[in-house]
């Protein structure tokens, strides 16, 4: 018998809750599918500001009585955005549920969205997309998918731009909230001492106010871009680099198989990257490979950062484990270890109720339902030496990557002549 239950209510609102007894806390999760990708040109960054704004005051708290009444009881509040969604959650003791509840509800139902907070907060915004600039670690993947993807939406970057953040009004934020925050676009998910009946009664007794849009998801033609380098010049000391490239979405089996992949090639330690450019070479501090998921694509690749000197030496070394993996099965050994790490690190991200209900929410966001955690285990150790060569020669081809490098305008590269 599964431990989640979902309930689709008339209005479109989805519930889906996860009982575990052993707690004495709960995690609860508000999740609109929009975001950045759902925005164009001349609005993009409106879902993080709405995001902001509605922690600014409603038609009965002010933005001091919304963190109070969660923080007296011990709880918290917070939120975020991303290309397909924004979420607005908090966490707490059990008796103090309803109190969240309420609180939540009224935030995303009755903001006021008063334009001297808007002018503030905007300051407030331009100063976190200024960190973005400072921190070439952060900069360089927003960078990384507008190249990736230029010519669509999914190639806005979530924090949006200086220009449109400061020209936002209350209506321009009133009006989007009216087309994108509907009940049949929200997802509630609570994890930890809860039951699903209570958290029906709840949704039914105060998310009340909630518009209704059945407006289609726009389609967008991603185009594959092939070998092309980018090059941004900041005064920076380190040379940051990513090699990328579009592959399997959340909708395709092959996600998972390219996970391990990924898992086998730069994540954690004893991966071959870490060994070869760290271990052996001792020509980076800090390597890894990444897999950034929407819907329908991914955003695969390996991002490190270096002397400029030790750049082209780095990238050669990334290219022949490419090679390595699509020339020659991995062992037994080393496809265990990795399997096991992978679940290792799936197991114990859920030993919170925080990450139980982020999982639960884009599972069902994803694929209609709650997949088991026994389901995806018993995938990846279906996988065998043979499904990882397959799937390297299928994904590993040097030509199909782009590079985006952050550099100072002193650092001569051969990879960028």
């Amino acid at each position: 018998m599964s431990r989640y239950k979902k309930t689709v209510l008339p209005n479109g609102v989805k519930i889906i809750t996860e009982t575990i007894p052993y707690v004495k806390s709960f995690s609860l999760g508000f999740w609109f599918n929009v975001g950045s990708r759902n925005e164009k040109p001349e609005n993009n960054g409106i879902s993080h500001v709405i995001e902001h704004m509605l922690f600014k005051g409603t038609t009965t708290r002010s933005a001091k009585k919304i963190a109070e009444e969660v923080e007296a009881c011990g709880g918290y509040l917070n939120a975020f955005t991303s290309k397909e969604h924004t979420c607005y959650y908090g966490r707490g003791l059990e008796d103090h549920l309803e109190t969240t509840f309420d609180v939540l509800s009224d935030m995303i139902q009755n903001p006021v969205f008063k334009t001297t907070e808007l002018k503030k907060e905007s300051k407030v915004i331009i100063d976190e997309l200024n960190d973005i600039e400072d921190s070439p670690e952060e900069l360089i993947f927003d960078k990384f998918e507008e190249n990736l993807y230029a010519g669509i939406s999914l190639a806005q970057p979530v924090i949006g731009t200086a220009q449109n953040i400061s020209s936002f009004t209350p209506k321009d934020l009133f009006d989007f909230l009216k087309l994108n925050y509907c009940s049949n676009k929200l997802t509630i998910a609570a994890s930890g001492s809860i039951t699903h009946e209570e958290i029906l009664r709840l949704t039914k007794k105060y998310l009340t106010n909630l518009s209704n849009n059945f407006e289609t998801k726009r389609k967008e033609k991603i185009t594959e871009k092939n070998n092309s380098i980018n090059i941004i010049e900041k005064e920076i000391q380190q040379v940051h680099v990513i090699i990328g490239k579009s592959t399997y979405g959340f909708k395709e089996p092959e996600r998972l198989k390219l996970l391990l992949l990924s898992q086998i090639l730069g994540e954690g330690s004893s991966s071959r990257l870490f060994q070869t450019i760290r271990e052996r070479n001792g020509i980076a501090y800090q390597i890894n490979t990444f897999l950034n998921s929407f819907y329908d694509i991914s955003s695969f690749g390996v991002y490190f950062s270096t002397n400029f000197k030790m750049v082209d030496k780095a990238l050669n070394l990334v290219f022949k484990e490419f090679k390595k993996l699509k020339e020659k099965k991995i062992s037994e050994k080393e496809l265990s270890r990795a399997k096991e790490s992978f679940k290792g690190g799936l197991l114990l991200s859920l030993e919170n109720t925080s990450n139980r209900m982020i999982r639960m929410a884009q599972s069902e966001l994803y694929f209609g339902r709650v997949v088991p955690i026994d389901e995806v285990i018993k995938k990846i150790d279906s996988y065998t030496k043979e499904d990882i060569l397959q799937l390297a020669n299928k994904v590993l081809d040097e030509g199909s990557f782009i590079k985006l490098i952050i550099k100072s305008k002193d650092a001569v590269l051969k990879t960028a002549a």
